[in-house]
């Protein structure tokens, strides 16, 4: 497929674009932004504007390979913004937004990172939650924190709709995958956690959260990771299903076991909380398919889609009602989401390969310890009372997850094919 950009003209000389190419505009469009956040930080500086304009000129003609559309495009923005800047007063923040809404889209055009959408989707409703709070955290009387139980219900009857029956059968084709995955699920993330909690000094329910996010099982990312490696995806399904089942006893056992210290937990409340939120919906999705497969088509397709807004409205609250703990230890926690995420793939992927277990297998069980289910650990911290503060890794912890775990199955896909 011819990916360069084009315009042309029908037969009553109307311009028109091709839609195959629609994501490339997108992509310069972010291109753009990037520069125009970067030209009022510049300019803030008292830099020469000349000399800036030169060096954007140059990035853009390298960029676009001297297309004259694009360049025209640039710098037909770039005056504008000079002009309603200097009118209006322009805010940075709103151009960085439109720059991610921009990039977002555009990534489509690139198979390399085209898998990274949905988290640039979340990072920039993320934004807007933490510039304009408000409106995530109530409407007129009505709490908005009150949808995340809901929406986290609908997620798992959809994770439900997709499962079967046959998925747990992997438990006895697969006994020693099983076993192993298991426990490194349940043993590396919440140590690893505890850890990083102790030596980066959080406060106590900043490090029970991040306890939280290492403690739950993991989620329907890692089969799509999984998939997308060329690792085994009948064991990542199959290691899903089984953890998300223990997860009413193994996440209240190991947070009051080692969350325990840093605030009081109800076992018996979170378990609760766990089968109301993740066990009924999902046994109600198996139920579903199990009587409707094939005769909801639309269900299938919809699903995917339904989940991920909704996933992007959890952690959008989460981050509204947590802003002002988020703006004071923001840094550090997204540290430690990053180094709780890249220890467990590390972890997950060389104990598989200690014991000898075959590549795809260590692949898969990389992908099920190192990736959590963020929207379970959420809906565990708003049913605690303490969404503003135990949701708040979570909530980080979540939209991280979804760029390293892409990144690197794109690397592990790249690294099958070339040989």
């Amino acid at each position: 497929m011819d990916r360069s950009f084009t315009i042309s003209t029908d037969s009553t000389g109307n311009f028109g674009l091709k839609m195959s190419n629609l994501y490339q505009v997108f992509l310069g469009l972010s291109l753009i932004g990037l520069f125009l956040c970067g030209l009022d930080l510049l300019l803030s500086w008292k830099v020469d504007l000349p000399l800036l304009m030169t060096i954007v000129g140059g990035v853009a003609v390298l960029s676009f390979k001297g297309n004259r559309f694009f360049m025209v495009l640039m710098v037909t923005i770039l005056v504008s913004y000079l002009i309603f800047d200097e009118v209006f007063g322009i805010d940075v923040f709103f151009v960085g937004f439109i720059t991610l809404i921009f990039l977002a889209i555009g990534v489509h055009a690139t198979k390399l990172f085209k898998g990274l959408s949905f988290a640039l989707f979340v990072f920039s409703a993320v934004l807007v939650s933490l510039y304009w709070p408000q409106p995530f955290v109530s409407i007129g009387t009505f709490q908005m924190s009150l949808l995340i139980v809901p929406l986290l219900q609908l997620i798992m009857f959809g994770m439900g709709t997709s499962m079967s029956i046959k998925d747990f059968y992997g438990v006895l084709k697969m006994p020693k995958g099983v076993l192993v995955g298991v426990v490194c699920q349940f043993t590396i993330m919440p140590l690893v956690g505890l850890g990083l909690a102790l030596f980066l000094k959080f406060p106590p329910e900043i490090a029970a959260g991040v306890v939280l996010i290492g403690s739950s099982p993991s989620g329907l990312a890692s089969n799509v990771m999984a998939y997308l490696a060329k690792a085994n995806v009948a064991l990542s399904v199959t290691l899903t299903a089984v953890a998300t089942l223990l997860a009413p006893l193994m996440t209240p056992f190991l947070m009051e076991t080692l969350a325990g210290e840093f605030i009081p937990i109800d076992f018996w409340a979170m378990m609760l909380s766990i089968i109301k939120i993740v066990i009924i919906p999902i046994i109600l999705g198996l139920v579903f398919n199990h009587f409707f497969h094939g005769r909801a088509s639309w269900l299938d397709k919809a699903m995917p889609i339904i989940s991920m807004a909704g996933i992007a409205i959890v952690i959008t609250v989460i981050t509204a009602s947590g802003r002002d703990n988020l703006l004071t230890i923001g840094f550090l926690l997204i540290v430690a989401a990053i180094m709780h995420n890249l220890m467990g793939y590390f972890f997950g992927y060389w104990g598989c390969r200690f014991i000898r277990m075959p590549e795809r297998d260590c692949r898969t069980i990389a992908f099920e310890v190192g990736m959590q289910n963020g929207g379970l650990a959420s809906g565990i911290a708003l049913e605690m009372g303490k969404v503003a503060t135990v949701g708040l890794a979570p909530a980080i912890f979540g939209p991280w997850m979804n760029i390293s775990g892409s990144t690197l199955a794109s690397w592990w896909r790249e690294k099958e094919s070339k040989k």
